[in-house]
């Protein structure tokens, strides 16, 4: 299929519509991202729900 690229409008041709072969690799060299590791604290549950009388119920 033959278009326009939207991003700089030269003729492309390719099998689906978005940028050229030029931009899209101007666009990944402009927008990677490297990854990071974050510390996340390990969960604790609230306490705050009063527990229920029947499982409190000695038989």
């Amino acid at each position: 299929m033959e278009f326009s690229c939207p991003r700089c409008q030269s003729t492309t041709v390719d099998d689906f519509y978005g940028p050229c072969g030029t931009c899209r690799g101007d666009l990944v060299a402009k927008f990677a991202g490297l990854g990071r590791t974050v510390d996340v604290a390990e969960y604790e549950p609230k306490m705050n729900v009063t527990p229920n009388a029947v499982a409190l119920k000695d038989d």
